[in-house]
């Protein structure tokens, strides 16, 4: 499945695996899935230190300590803690009293972990998933144009904050259940609804209708911020119908 991913690539800017060939990979470690079945391997002997960092433990033995042997962030307070691992991406994270403990927080999920134990958060996902897609859809999504960020996410509407690369565009697509809303935040954006194209300055806003086909481009050297309000009764990342895409996505 490796090898059938790597022979169906993209290679635009840089080389991209096809979605769904990247899912049909199984989740096996190169170890057992190459290494012991090869029969072309060769070993060198060399003084270096090495880690594949494949835990929070190991993440915790590379990183640099404070005086209290704590690996932190800079939103980190403490009081009495030691041999801790702490990371916090948007907010604030305090502890008191706490001994090897690992506490990572990317703001759509918190995990509070006993130090030793990280290598269960394998079984936790495989829990997580069976009620709900939070281990597939997260609140930054990266994209070949650039990336969104999700705000706030509740029944019937989605918030994001989206930014374009310079010259770059999303495709030319339409949504079936929700309805748009764009205000430009920085940069100028080139807008196309249906037959009509037309610029958004910063602070202006526009409306895309569910079923109307719409694109966004930034045809600048700047990058473009914009918000984005969505309003229906499905906000989901796959109620998207490409009709044109630079990038060749489905």
């Amino acid at each position: 499945m490796q090898k059938k991913a790597l022979d169906g690539k993209k290679n635009n800017e840089m080389t991209r695996i096809k979605h769904d060939d990247m899912l049909a990979i199984p989740e096996e470690s190169i170890d057992y899935a190459v290494m012991e079945k090869s029969k072309r391997v060769k070993v060198i002997p060399a003084t270096i230190a090495w880690s594949d960092v494949g835990s929070f433990d190991a993440l915790f033995d590379a990183l640099p300590k404070d005086e209290n042997n704590n690996t932190i962030n800079e939103k980190h307070i403490s009081i009495g803690s030691k041999n801790n691992l702490v990371y916090g991406e948007h907010r604030v994270i305090a502890t008191i009293d706490m001994e090897d403990t690992i506490i990572v927080d990317t703001g759509d999920a918190l995990l509070v972990s006993k130090k030793g134990s990280s290598q269960k958060v394998k079984a936790l996902v495989a829990e997580i998933s069976k009620t709900t897609e939070l281990h597939r859809t997260h609140l930054k999504g990266n994209r070949p144009w650039g990336s969104y960020t999700i705000l706030e996410d509740a029944k019937g509407y989605k918030i994001k904050r989206i930014e374009v690369k310079p010259h770059k565009r999303l495709s030319l697509q339409r949504h079936k259940f929700r309805n748009e809303h764009w205000i430009v935040v920085f940069g100028v954006a080139t807008v196309t609804i249906n037959e009509k194209v037309f610029l958004l300055n910063e602070n202006e806003s526009t409306y895309i209708k569910a079923g109307d086909i719409h694109r966004l481009l930034n045809d600048t050297n700047e990058p473009l911020v914009i918000i984005e309000a969505q309003v229906g009764s499905y906000t989901g990342e796959d109620d998207i119908e490409r009709l044109e895409d630079d990038f060749e996505r489905k």
